[in-house]
């Protein structure tokens, strides 16, 4: 490799291993490799072979200068095809305690290779908090990416006072449905009008020993080392949202080959949303973690069936709780005319669709934004993490969606999804998100603020090292 190669920065990259972890930085590096970077992007072992299954062998050999590396997860595999999202919580306690050594040994291999640069900068997921200890034993400028908005990285940072307060644990499960959870909390400045259900969903445990609570606290407790250990710190970038910077960057299409959905995308529905008028499909679509119920998606099923629109609705292998997923064959007889259910789908492609006229998700951050993005208003049902404070910010400080309840109901569904499609309600929030869409666009090209925030943290943290200015 010719000198000029070997001085190119070369970032690191290390999501959660979590599909809605994985997407969001890839798209960061490939803004990064775009803008001269060489990318190591590392995924677990389990999650890369998932990868190479969904999109072919050599799919991920689509660029010079983008590598793929991996590191163990520390869990037993799965028996079977491993084609299932894994256990979360089983996930968060391996990666406080096996990621850090095979994450170091990486970057070792990666520095005393003669076939690409050394290593110069870390870009870590806020939840991947040991690569804060990496990056001083390697002395190389980290960025921690926080994949969701900033209401919920204000939150999170006060989680420790919520178990200081006594507001979690939960006394006991009632409190789920007793009103508890409207408390309001009017003690984080910032956050207006937010009640605890509007909080990271794992504040809602009766375990004063809960994983993920304790997980989520001690990943607020290491970026508080952080600003701690540097001057530099508390430097925030605000970047999003990551599909508009994407699309408005002219040489993406370099990237094309190169994808992070770890299942199969089924690129039939694009064809059949050909046959449909402008507008006027429902896209419905629970995200890669979310389960429900068979009664939960039996409510969903006939609710869609009844409100007689045309719905692509997206149903993973491992979807429904305890099994797989069985319609019966009186639903789809009612739907063949007008629904088209498939296993997973390129989602930005779909919601960019002429003929999608709103968008029934569970409200993650990723697809939250790919729905502004494509000015598309929403019905929201959150299920985990940062799914209600999302679902809050949509229907309450964006006014661009409608919340169903968690005992979600087809009487509910059939009335919702009809007031989206074809409401006054619908139509004001569809004018809504189409101004949302139009700011992000001013906001994410060239001289916007989300642009300039992307070219600030690649000058002052990521190329802090003098040589690449």
């Amino acid at each position: 490799m010719g000198s000029f190669a070997n001085r190119k920065p070369h970032a690191v990259l290390i999501p959660a291993p979590f599909q809605g972890h994985i997407n969001p930085l890839f798209k960061l590096a490939k803004l990064l490799h775009l803008r001269g970077f060489h990318i190591t992007f590392v995924n677990t072992e389990y999650n890369h072979k998932r990868l190479l299954k969904s999109r072919g062998p050599n799919a991920l050999d689509g660029s010079r200068g983008f590598c793929f590396e991996t590191i163990p997860d520390g869990l037993t595999p799965i028996e079977g095809d491993g084609d299932v999202s894994q256990d979360v919580p089983s996930l968060a306690q391996s990666i406080r305690k096996n990621f850090l050594k095979p994450f170091c040994e990486l970057l070792t291999r990666l520095n005393d290779s003669a076939n690409v640069p050394p290593v110069t900068c870390l870009v870590s997921d806020y939840f991947m908090s040991f690569t804060i200890q990496a990056a001083e034993e390697f002395a190389l400028p980290i960025v921690i990416f926080f994949p969701s908005s900033a209401s919920l990285l204000l939150s999170i940072h006060h989680l420790r006072s919520f178990v200081e307060k006594g507001l979690t644990p939960l006394k006991d499960q009632s409190y789920l449905t007793n009103g508890y959870l409207e408390t309001n909390v009017d003690w984080i400045p910032g956050l207006k009008n937010f009640r605890l259900k509007d909080i990271f969903d794992s504040i809602r445990t009766t375990d004063p020993n809960d994983i993920m609570l304790d997980f989520v606290i001690d990943a607020a407790d290491k970026s508080d080392v952080i600003n701690a250990l540097s001057s530099m710190f508390p430097s925030l970038y605000p970047i999003g949202p990551l599909p508009s910077l994407l699309n408005q960057t002219p040489q993406i299409h370099q990237l094309d080959s190169l994808g992070s959905n770890l299942w199969k995308e089924d690129t039939k529905c694009l064809e059949w949303l050909e046959s449909k008028e402008p507008g006027s499909v429902v896209y419905v679509n629970f995200g890669s973690i979310t389960v429900m119920t068979p009664k939960q998606l039996l409510e969903f099923a006939w609710g869609l069936a009844n409100c007689n629109k045309p719905f692509l609705w997206i149903i993973r292998p491992d979807l429904v709780i305890g099994g797989s997923v069985v319609l019966s064959s009186e639903f789809v007889n009612e739907i063949s005319d007008r629904g088209l259910i498939a296993s997973w789908c390129p989602q930005e492609k779909v919601l960019n669709h002429p003929s999608i006229g709103g968008f029934l998700t569970h409200c993650g951050w990723n697809s939250t934004t790919e729905s502004i993005c494509a000015g598309v208003p929403m019905l929201c049902w959150p299920f985990f993490g940062d799914q209600p404070t999302n679902c809050r910010l949509i229907y309450n400080e964006w006014e661009i969606g409608m919340e169903i309840d968690t005992n979600v109901k087809r009487e509910e569904v059939e009335k919702l999804v009809n007031e989206l499609m074809s409401g006054e309600k619908g139509k004001k929030m569809r004018q809504k998100a189409i101004e949302l869409k139009k700011k992000v666009e001013e906001n994410t090209r060239a001289g916007g603020c989300s642009y300039m925030n992307l070219d600030k943290v690649i000058k002052e943290v990521l190329l802090k090292q003098n040589q690449f200015k």
